[in-house]
């Protein structure tokens, strides 16, 4: 980590250059409508400490995932929480889900999605469908997806501390109304009612009317700023304010955002820090909400927090892959039974088979033992002709798997279905996955007879590229493409268990056809352990030579320096310990194509983007999705990950952009672009690199630093990054609702002369009405708009993910370009009440002496919407939980109880959820509870859940009698309404309790459904004697 020395003196020497950078952008900026987006805008608007949606995420998930980790494994060690490039990749992908709020054309200027313009109450109906998506595709394994409307739901969520007079009203604690409808809600201010008075100055105190203002619940009104011109401004309105809201010259002019620290972009500056306090609070309550919904382990694994990668096999399952499907399971069964000797999980495991014509089924799981038992069972059969499914089978694997997986396909066979090739290379590079072939086959030979069964192919010469597209993918993503035997097969796989261990990084990838002497350098630095390099093709000479001088032949002689098992198609050279930190040289000679890939133990990685300044709705900085344009400036941003808190002494000075020889085309200069205000022991470091033209030709990018002993530290991210002069942009990325139709837009950006297009459209799910190719002209340096139409089935499962890959390629080029868009099939009439909780009885006889005496409350739970009951847990609390649900049938003065009883449960903290979803409960029947406790432990917290995750906090009380709300509250006011169909009596059947020193009290409580507005939180109380027989103390 970059020592606070390092990062002031970054400061103060660009500040000047800051100042002149902010004022040129500021003279093409339009409005400003949120909170900053990322680091990047505090240099823009000269508001270095300022609280931007980035640093408000990360710190979120940050610190609940530590909180977490404590939990899960009873201890929060440094290395234990030494989080890596996966987890960071996760975050990553909500802070940029968060940031394309304000970057999308679709939602920056919507005021739902920012809190603007007093559309309070739709933007708090968005805001629960964020949630609810979020739930619906963590419960369908379907991480990307949540991670997107994760992000969504928290810009939303932290604009609101910032656009609205939430903190002006004196509050110092969140507005749960948004996220949990029974919670008291404040009425908005309507369409004619002023709230703001005339300001006419930077700073803007005390121009809210008084009502908004006002601490005193029974008038407080909520408003949200105004701001540009849509929708209009009414007169007497607040506007969002500062010098980019055209809006704030409008009559009440001034402004109420607290975005920044700055005056000249937040009126209400001096606020800032209250504003993102509370919304720091409000994203950590929503992750923690999020975590006891769906459980420790499954919070964990949406983060990738501490997960071994995942072993993806692409099998050909034609009859002539007896040895390759025998030595993947072997080498399977090995990887299991070292994974099983490490701590934390066994990682996922996915296996993808493939023959002509058929592709699948997809087989995923968890569980090894059920894998290794899959792969028993599985057969070569039969075979046709020598072109196979392959790419498709890719194609799926890429889709199931996690982001930055090691992809290993099996087969001889050549791919049949080279049209999909350009989709399989934007989902490679969307995914950062590498993607390596083991080819059983001579590429000079072989072909299939029909009706043959391909044990083994009849000799017949055929174009020796026809694997080409096969070695362009393997490239392309930092893979190899392998070609062996089936006598090497079992040996050439344990490149599978090589690249598949945790925490693995890449100190060099090259690759070359030339035959001559070539020499390639890679560096060992302090962090390194294991170093392996793996070299493909057929060597004449290869020799080593460590940082000292010394020097091996790798092919001729045994050595100190390494060791080397050659086999058909592949060396496996390891280096011996002790490992000498320093400059390593591997000299050689090929015949023909050869790669080289030296990897090594180490958490020190990192990740990178490209970016580019925007100032549409607010200065920051938007990612580049797809591939940079080639020839044009563009910003290099790098996360630094698995650097510890006594990691100080390391930095980072540049990268540079390797050509596929491992040439040098380009190199970058890093800066840190974390304030020392801001920083952190945990956060990754921010580095950012200013790129003065993209190279045009592919490049991969190496990072350059010093680790804390002054040796050189590189790290290579493999994927060959493709330059281009076209991008994809897509607009918009609807819910996909079965039984319906939807339209993903998009637009085409020609940054080339005028020329043709084709546009091929590829989904996992076979949802799309057309694939294309689509052909289209598009003028030099102008856009096309374009659509691509989906049929979402009524038997579409909810909380699935369709994933859309997107290509388009020049026809007089090269260029082409990817997008990746993920949708979530959500069901029409989409759930989003929690359920519900009412006191009905609190008993005390708390005395001075806690230990001796109890409380005793009762309650009455429910689900408000159509979902029913799924389960309940104890979160807080020394007392026990006692659960009954309500005797079916039973009337006063029939049947006793107890003859009725189907389920009964006692809870105490710490115990797991307890699943109450088969209990047999209608949507609407209530499920009773009562709680006992000590009067040394005064409080306790009742989480309950629907079964679509909704969740209702009960909080439990021995000082007073706290009625929980049962009614839903209107976004917009004090209406009342109660819940359809909840019109009962409720009959107090617990009137006896397990623990006999409550005293019995024989009385009744009524919830009368017709009371007025003003009494309808009331429970009217009277004698009911009928009852006085039927107590029992087993309850």
């Amino acid at each position: 980590m970059m020592s606070q020395g390092v990062k002031k003196r970054f400061w103060k020497d660009n500040e000047r250059i800051a100042h002149r950078f902010m004022f040129a952008c500021l003279l093409l900026a339009s409005p400003c409508t949120c909170f900053l987006p990322n680091f990047w805008s505090r240099v823009l608007t000269l508001s270095w400490d300022s609280y931007t949606h980035q640093y408000i995420t990360e710190q979120a998930i940050l610190n609940v995932t530590l909180d977490t980790l404590q939990q899960h494994q009873g201890h929060r060690a440094e290395e234990e929480t030494r989080l890596g490039r996966s987890f960071w990749r996760a975050v990553g992908e909500v802070v940029h889900s968060n940031a394309e709020m304000d970057f999308l054309s679709s939602t920056r200027s919507d005021p739902v999605y920012h809190f603007d313009s007093e559309r309070v109450d739709s933007a708090v109906a968005m805001l629960r469908r964020f949630w609810a998506q979020t739930l619906l595709s963590v419960r369908a394994n379907e991480y990307q997806s949540a991670l997107h409307s994760l992000g969504q739901l928290f810009h939303s969520l932290q604009d609101f501390y910032s656009h609205s007079n939430w903190v002006e009203m004196g509050q110092r604690s969140i507005y749960l109304h948004l996220l949990h409808p029974e919670e008291p809600a404040v009425p908005v201010a309507e369409d004619n009612t002023p709230t703001c008075m005339e300001c006419f100055s930077a700073t803007c105190r005390d121009n809210l009317l008084p009502r908004l203002t006002s601490r005193q619940r029974d008038v407080q009104l909520l408003t949200t700023g105004y701001f540009s011109t849509f929708p209009p401004k009414p007169e007497g309105k607040c506007s969002h304010g500062g010098m980019l809201d055209s809006s704030r010259s409008i009559g009440a002019k001034g402004g109420i955002n607290k975005d920044s620290t700055s005056p000249l972009f937040s009126p209400h500056h001096f606020l800032h820090v209250e504003a993102a306090k509370l919304a720091s609070d409000a994203t950590l309550t929503v992750l923690r909400d999020l975590r006891n919904t769906v459980g420790h382990k499954t919070f964990l694994r949406l983060f990738s927090v501490k997960q071994v990668p995942a072993l993806v096999f692409v099998m050909d399952t034609t009859g002539s892959m007896f040895e390759e499907i025998t030595a993947a399971r072997l080498r399977a069964h090995a990887i299991i039974r070292n994974r099983a000797d490490l701590p934390g999980q066994p990682g996922s495991f996915l296996l993808v088979p493939f023959h002509d014509p058929q592709v699948g089924p997809v087989y995923e799981t968890d569980d090894p033992d059920q894998f290794m038992e899959h792969m028993e069972n599985l057969m070569a059969l039969g075979g046709g002709d020598e072109p196979e499914m392959c790419l498709t089978a890719i194609q799926l694997a890429l889709t199931h798997s996690p982001p930055m997986s090691e992809i290993f396909v099996f087969t001889d066979a050549s791919p049949k279905d080279a049209h999909m090739f350009d989709v399989v290379k934007g989902l490679t590079l969307a995914k950062q996955s590498k993607v390596t072939f083991l080819l059983t086959e001579d590429p000079n030979y072989t072909i299939a007879r029909k009706g043959s069964k391909r044990r083994k192919r009849s000799r017949q010469p055929l174009p020796p590229d026809r694997f080409s597209l096969y070695s362009a993918l393997s490239s392309l993503s930092g893979g190899l493409t392998i070609f062996t035997s089936n006598s090497d097969i079992h040996s050439v796989s344990s490149i599978v268990e090589d690249n598949t261990a945790a925490a693995k990084v890449t100190l060099l990838h090259v690759e070359r056809d030339q035959e001559q002497m070539s020499l390639h350098s890679f560096r060992v630095d302090s962090t390194v352990n294991a170093v392996t390099v793996h070299i493909t093709g057929s060597l004449s000479h290869c020799f080593l030579v460590d940082p000292s001088g010394q020097t091996q032949s790798l092919l001729s002689e045994q050595g100190s320096l390494a060791s080397l098992e050659h086999f058909n198609g592949l060396y496996r050279v390891r280096l011996l310990s002790p490992i000498q930190p320093g400059q390593w040289y591997l000299h050689a000679q090929a015949d023909g194509h050869v790669a080289f890939n030296v990897i090594a133990d180490s958490s020190v990685d990192f990740l990178y983007y490209f970016a580019t300044v925007t100032n549409e709705t607010h200065p920051g900085l938007a990612k580049v999705e797809g591939s940079p344009l080639a020839g044009v400036p563009t910003l290099l941003v790098l996360a630094v990950t698995g650097l510890s808190p006594h990691d100080e002494e390391v930095s980072f000075s540049h990268v540079t952009l390797l050509g596929a020889e491992g040439e040098s085309l380009k190199k970058v200069l890093l800066n840190s672009s974390s304030s020392p205000s801001v920083s952190s022991s945990y956060t990754a470091v921010d580095l950012i690199g200013w790129v003065d033209s993209v190279p045009r030709a592919p490049f991969c990018v190496r990072l350059t630093g010093r680790d804390g002993r002054g040796n050189k530290l590189e790290r290579v991210a493999t994927e060959m990054v493709q330059p281009t002069r076209v991008q994809i942009q897509v607009l918009s990325t609807p819910p996909l609702v079965p039984g319906h139709s939807s339209t993903v837009d998009l637009n085409i950006l020609n940054h080339g002369p005028d020329r043709l297009f084709t546009l091929t459209a590829e989904d996992d799910a076979g949802y799309l009405h057309t694939k294309g190719p689509h052909r289209f002209h598009v003028e030099a340096h102008n856009l096309f708009h374009s659509q691509v139409g989906l049929h979402t089935p009524a038997s579409a499962q909810a909380g699935a993910t369709v994933t859309l890959t997107l290509s388009v390629h020049a026809l007089d080029s090269a260029d082409t370009n990817y997008a990746v868009a993920y949708l979530t099939v959500v069901p029409p009439d989409l759930d989003t009440s929690p359920p519900s909780c009412s006191t009905t009885r609190l008993q005390s006889s708390c005395s001075p002496a806690c230990n001796e005496s109890t409380w005793n409350v009762s309650l009455a739970v429910w689900d408000r919407g159509r979902s029913g009951l799924a389960a309940l847990q104890l979160h807080k609390g020394q007392g026990t939980l006692t659960l009954l649900p309500l005797p079916v049938g039973d009337k006063p003065g029939e049947t006793h109880p107890e003859q009725h009883v189907r389920h009964k449960a006692t809870l105490v903290e710490r115990d797991p959820p307890l699943n109450v979803s088969g209990w047999g409960l209608g949507s609407s029947e209530p499920l009773w509870v009562s709680y006992t406790s000590s009067c040394c432990s005064a409080q306790a917290e009742l989480l309950v859940w629907d079964t679509v995750g909704n969740l209702k906090r009960c909080h439990l009380a021995s000082g007073q009698q706290r009625q929980l709300s049962d009614t839903r509250t209107e976004n917009s006011g004090g209406r009342h309404v109660m819940p359809n169909g909840f019109s009962f009596l409720v009959l107090i059947l617990l009137c006896c309790n397990i623990n006999t020193s409550v005293p019995i009290h024989q009385t009744v409580f009524f919830y009368d459904t017709h009371l007025t507005h003003q009494h309808s939180n009331q429970f009217m109380v009277s004698s009911y004697p009928l009852f006085q027989d039927k107590c029992s103390s087993s309850f």
